[in-house]
């Protein structure tokens, strides 16, 4: 008989009240909201309902998720609805994906001060592209980007990054045409790199003296202003690292990607191998080796692994997907039919839109014995205990 399969939510229902008790003085109210949110999701906790197959009349209980945006189990819904309102702003050219990492050290003083660095990760790499595509020397168009933040690398460590990806041109500065980039290259990535430092850099600078910086422990010095600025001397010099990788190959693959990377968590259950007396154990992908061994696992204890996944917090109200340029929410629906009227791009007539409207009104909850739809018979609110009558066994 095959075992559940090992979830995040499974470690911290049995290694989290000890460890929430253990570490009371230093965890935030946002970590400790999230860690409550995993344990109760899809549980009797939340409440939920029951389920009838029109069908075969079988009966199920769905329990309610917790719809928090770092619980692994509830971004696949969340993810499929986002990707539906932005399908309709696909355009028909190349669409990159390109990359803007900050420096360890950088890295090491944002998780104090997670809202003003990475806050200042977005407008920076936003601003950097805008600023070199519109420059005529290499594109000269107003373009449009989607952003979306990482805080985590492959083994759970804190590594803020962006993604963002940018359609292969933009409208002329003056709106009249659309211009488009070189087959198979967006931009030079050595200059967005150097201006991404040094504007974030300057951006930090003016964050600092303005007081918005908090430094504890080790960094506890670089309030001092002079202090501050023989730290970010090595900045100054070393390479920020920025790419951008070959185009996709159409709209589809962009949307595939987006639904991969849009509402990714810290870690995924179907990375966790699993939990017993050694720790966590769980699937890595170890970038610097150029070896066939970059996929490996990894052992930590339950506390090391409660405490690295938690480091990926977000702020609240902090939002991790950005759209700037063309794509700005404020004007991306007249951007974009602009840019269709430039590209010769014949609007989509309603009948094309059948299939979604058909995909809105399948039934939500689908039986998994015969597939048909299941109704909602009962619902039960949170703490209460519901009992299924006996069952007739199958045929």
């Amino acid at each position: 008989m095959a075992t559940a399969a090992l979830e995040v939510a499974d470690i911290f229902r049995a290694h989290g009240p000890e460890w929430r008790h253990a570490q009371r003085n230093h965890l935030s109210l946002g970590q400790l909201k999230v860690m409550t949110a995993i344990e109760q999701c899809r549980s009797a906790a939340l409440g939920g309902h029951v389920l009838r197959c029109s069908d075969c009349q079988r009966l199920q209980v769905a329990y309610n998720s917790c719809r928090n945006r770092h619980c692994p189990k509830c971004q696949a819904a969340a993810a499929q609805r986002w990707l539906q309102a932005r399908q309709a702003d696909l355009l028909p050219v190349d669409y990159f994906h390109v990359v803007f990492t900050l420096p360890a050290p950088i890295s090491d003083i944002a998780y104090y001060n997670k809202a003003v660095i990475y806050g200042l990760l977005f407008e920076v790499a936003a601003e950097t592209l805008r600023t070199i595509a519109a420059d005529p020397k290499h594109l000269g168009a107003q373009v449009g980007v989607t952003l979306v933040l990482h805080t985590w690398g492959s083994a759970l460590t804190h590594h803020p990054h962006v993604h963002g990806i940018v359609p292969g041109g933009g409208l002329s500065l003056d709106g009249q045409r659309w211009v488009a980039c070189r087959p198979g290259f967006f931009l030079p990535v050595r200059v967005l790199s150097r201006l991404f430092r040094r504007r974030f850099l300057e951006e930090l600078t003016a964050a600092h003296r303005k007081g918005q910086l908090q430094f504890f422990s080790e960094h506890a010095g670089l309030a001092d202003p002079a202090a501050f600025q023989c730290w970010l001397a090595p900045l100054r010099q070393c390479e920020w690292v920025v790419y951008a990788k070959k185009p996709f190959a159409g709209p589809s693959a962009v949307l595939a990607y987006l639904s991969r990377y849009t509402h990714r968590v810290a870690i995924s259950n179907s990375r966790l191998l699993a939990l017993d007396e050694r720790g966590v154990t769980f699937r890595w992908k170890d970038y610097r080796d150029r070896g066939r061994t970059r996929h490996k696992t990894m052992t930590l204890s339950a506390q090391e692994f409660m405490r690295r996944f938690l480091l990926h917090v977000l702020p609240p109200g902090f939002h991790r997907i950005r759209h700037y340029g063309m794509l700005a929410n404020t004007h991306r629906r007249d951007c974009i039919e602009l840019a269709r009227q430039c590209l010769n791009v014949i609007p989509a007539s309603p009948a094309s839109g059948t299939s979604d409207s058909v995909q809105l009104v399948r039934p939500t909850f689908v039986c998994v014995h015969c597939g048909a739809a299941m109704h909602i018979i009962e619902t039960f609110v949170r703490g209460q205990s519901v009992q299924l009558p006996p069952q007739r066994a199958p045929p």
